[in-house]
């Protein structure tokens, strides 16, 4: 196998253990190993499917009820969103991908951190959790992160963790079910990228698996907070190294 392939397997198996363990985050942990190697129109195929792949185990093993009236207005507002998303991919360099995610590393996992600290929001109401649905759709599309935004916005609306996780893996299960399908339908999952995927969905399969297992010996929030902190300083550095190519584009 050459390099790239085992950078896919390594990012696969260490984002599946992560999911299994903590129910979140397949696509950051997955895509901040392979940001730093690989074209962002085969990171995104690569993360949606793996993501979607570990959402399926997490909805046989640990399935949660779907809570319509708070999941609706998300799901509604991340399908007008997905296309946008879909949209962008293709006009996106590495530098400008490593860019993005960089940024949204190193801003929303030390707001994860801080969550418990931050003041609650109570205004908006279901336009404003529609507009934070659009951003995982957006964001969805382009690297696999349906979750992120949503699960800030719903943290901030002070949901309490049980219906936080039900709405946000029902969500996420949605979201990255039609993300997937409309890289089918327009091209951008090519012939090229199936041997990839055979890679990827046993890479990830054993430790999502694995780290569900160890969900009882473990502390999840402890775990998370790792994970957290681990993907902010992976954030910083792909911001390092990103910013001063974007910068010249710019300047």
């Amino acid at each position: 196998m050459d390099a790239n392939a085992w950078v896919l397997i390594i990012g696969a198996v260490a984002a599946g253990f992560v999911q299994g363990l903590s129910g979140f985050a397949f696509g950051l942990v997955a895509t901040s190993i392979w940001a730093w190697w690989l074209p962002p129109q085969l990171i995104a195929p690569m993360s949606v499917f793996g993501a979607l792949t570990g959402q399926v185990v997490a909805m046989v093993t640990t399935r949660r009820p779907m809570q319509w009236p708070r999941l609706a207005p998300l799901v509604a507002g991340g399908l007008c969103g997905l296309p946008l998303g879909v949209w962008l991919l293709p006009q996106l360099d590495s530098a400008t991908f490593q860019f993005g995610v960089g940024l949204l590393l190193a801003v929303w996992c030390p707001v994860m951190l801080l969550s418990a600290r931050i003041p609650r929001l109570h205004h908006g109401g279901r336009w404003a959790d529609a507009a934070a649905g659009m951003a995982g759709g957006i964001t969805g599309a382009i690297g696999g992160f349906t979750g992120p935004l949503p699960t800030l916005w719903c943290t901030l609306r002070g949901w309490d963790k049980d219906t936080l996780r039900g709405v946000i893996q029902n969500f996420n299960l949605v979201m990255l079910g039609a993300t997937f399908a409309s890289y089918l339908a327009s091209g951008v999952v090519t012939r090229s990228m199936w041997p990839q995927f055979a890679l990827v969905a046993p890479a990830l399969l054993v430790p999502v698996l694995l780290g569900a297992r160890l969900y009882t010996g473990i502390s999840p929030e402890a775990f998370k907070r790792v994970v957290l902190a681990l993907l902010s300083c992976t954030g910083v550095a792909l911001l390092l190294r990103s910013v001063p190519t974007v910068w010249a584009r710019l300047a």
